[in-house]
C-alpha cells in the first residue's frame, strides 16, 4: 500500500531531575553540596532510508516519543543523556507543523538527518546554585519538558521523468512497457490510484527513474479529484513528460488536455513552468491519431516543446523517445529542489506570560516561558518554592496582577496549580 501523507505527534525526551544532595565533610555546612545535574532528553531524529518508498510504517504507529535524561546523582554525578530516538524516512519527505503549517524539514538524500523535536535540557542539582551567601542550598530544578508537536509528514516521489497526463491516456501501460514495473492498468477512469515507479535501461547503458503519476482532471489544483495527492510529487521531477491520447478515443480534443493540464501545473505551482517539458503523443497506432496529430502540431505555438509519437503496444517511437530523454536529463542537474533552507532551532518566545480571567473570577496565567519554569520547579523544597516566587516577582507577575484587579486572597491558577495572591 502506498502511502503518501499522514499526521503523527512527537515527543522529545524530558531532561532528567537534578538532586539536591550533600557530602558529609567536617567543618562544611551539612557537608556541602554534591548534588548532580540530569542528563538531556532525547532528540526525535528522522532520518532518510533509501530503502524505503512509502510512509506505510506510520500508518500504524502515530506517537513517537523520545527517553527521558536520567536524573542527576550524589557526589556531583551528571544523569546520563538519553540517545535520540532516530525515525527512518523514505527520500522526498516534507515534514511540516501542523498547527502553522511551516515547513520543517526536507530530506532527499540517504543519510540526510533532522531534528524534528528537540529533548529538554536536563535540570541542575543543588551544587549549580551554591553561593557565598548560601553555601548549603537544598535546592534543585527538574528537567527542561521536551518539545511535543503534531506535524504532518508528506511524501513527494523523487523521480527523474514524471508521465503526466489525463486518466486513460496511457501513461501505466508506457510506463509498463519501457521498465520493469508493473502498474494496474484497465480502461477506466483513475485506475492508478498511487505513483508507480520504474527504471528505464537505453541500449546505450543510461538509466532513469520514470514515474507514473495519477490522471489529472480539471480544478485538481484545488484539490478537485486526486488533486494535491498528485500535484506534489510533479515537483520533485526533472523532467515533465505529457502523455496524450491522440486518437481521442474518448472523444476529448488532444490539444484542449494539453493545456488544461499545462493550467494545472502553473495554478499549482507557477515555478513548474521553468521545468524541461516534452510531449508524448500516444496510441499512434489507432486511426485518425495522424490526423489529430497533424491538427495538434499546428495548434501547438510553443515550437521548443518537443513532440514523440509513439505507441506503446506496437513499441514504434519508443527507442527514439526514450533516447531523446537520456540526452535531455544529461542537460539538467540532479539536483533536488527544495521549498525552503530548513534550519532548526528553538523556536523564539514572545511572551513571557499572559493574563486572563476563568468563568469563576480566578486569574489564569499562562505562557510557555512561564510554563516551563512551572515544570521545572521542585516544589517538594521549600527553597525552591520561595524562589519560584521570586521569580514570578522578576518577571513582572505581581505588578500585572494588581494592574488586573488582583486582590488578597484572589485565586490565581497556573496549569494544575492553584495559589491565592496576596498583596
Amino acid at each position: 500500500m502506498f502511502i503518501d501523507q499522514v499526521s503523527i505527534y512527537v515527543k522529545a525526551g524530558d531532561g532528567g531531575n537534578g538532586i539536591a544532595a550533600f557530602r558529609r565533610e567536617k567543618y562544611v555546612p551539612k557537608g556541602g553540596p554534591a548534588g548532580g545535574d540530569g542528563g538531556h532528553g532525547g532528540d526525535v531524529i528522522f532520518e532518510v532510508d533509501e530503502g524505503l518508498n512509502t510512509l506505510i510504517d506510520f500508518r500504524y504507529n502515530r506517537h513517537f516519543k523520545g527517553d527521558r535524561g536520567e536524573n542527576g546523582m550524589s557526589k556531583g554525578k551528571h544523569g546520563k543523556d538519553a540517545n535520540p530516538l532516530v525515525v527512518p524516512v523514505p527520500p522526498g519527505t516534507s515534514v511540516y507543523d501542523e498547527d502553522t503549517d511551516e515547513l520543517i524539514a526536507d530530506l532527499t538524500t540517504h543519510g540526510e538527518r533532522a531534528t524534528i523535536a528537540q529533548g529538554g535540557i536536563g535540570g541542575r542539582g543543588n551544587i549549580r546554585f551554591a553561593s557565598s551567601r548560601n553555601p548549603a542550598p537544598n535546592l534543585a530544578e527538574n528537567g527542561e519538558p521536551g518539545e511535543e508537536k503534531n506535524i504532518r509528514v508528506e511524501l513527494k516521489v523523487i523521480a527523474d521523468v514524471g508521465l503526466v497526463g489525463f486518466p486513460s491516456v496511457g501513461k501505466s501501460t508506457l510506463l509498463s512497457v519501457v521498465t520493469a514495473a508493473r502498474p494496474k492498468i484497465a480502461d477506466y477512469h483513475f485506475t492508478t490510484l498511487s505513483p508507480n515507479l520504474g527504471v528505464v535501461d537505453t541500449e546505450d547503458g543510461r538509466s532513469f527513474v520514470m514515474a507514473d503519476l495519477p490522471g489529472l482532471i480539471e480544478g485538481a489544483h484545488e484539490g478537485v479529484g486526486l488533486g494535491h495527492q498528485f500535484l506534489r510529487h510533479v515537483e520533485r521531477t526533472r523532467l515533465i513528460v505529457h502523455v496524450i491520447d491522440m486518437a481521442s478515443i474518448e472523444g476529448r480534443d488532444p490539444y484542449d488536455d494539453y493545456v488544461k493540464i499545462k493550467e494545472e501545473l502553473v495554478a499549482y505551482d507557477e515555478k513548474l513552468s521553468e521545468k524541461k517539458q516534452m510531449i508524448v503523443a500516444n496510441k499512434m497506432d489507432m486511426p485518425d491519431a495522424e490526423e489529430n496529430l497533424a491538427v495538434f502540431t499546428k495548434k501547438l505555438k510553443d515550437a521548443t516543446t518537443p513532440i514523440y509519437p509513439v505507441s506503446s503496444i506496437t513499441k514504434e517511437g519508443l527507442t527514439v523517445l526514450l533516447y531523446s530523454i537520456a540526452d535531455e536529463l544529461e542537460k539538467i542537474p540532479k539536483t533536488v529542489a527544495v521549498e525552503a533552507e530548513v534550519v532548526i532551532q528553538h523556536k523564539a518566545i514572545e511572551k513571557s506570560f499572559v493574563i486572563t480571567r476563568d468563568d469563576d473570577g480566578a486569574f489564569i496565567l499562562s505562557g510557555e516561558k512561564i510554563e516551563k519554569m512551572f515544570k521545572m520547579t521542585d516544589f517538594s523544597s521549600d527553597e525552591g518554592t520561595q524562589r519560584f516566587a521570586r521569580r514570578l516577582r522578576h518577571l513582572g507577575v505581581d505588578d500585572a496582577l494588581r494592574k488586573r484587579g488582583a486582590k488578597d486572597g484572589d485565586i490565581v491558577r497556573l496549569l494544575d496549580f492553584e495559589f491565592e495572591f496576596i498583596d
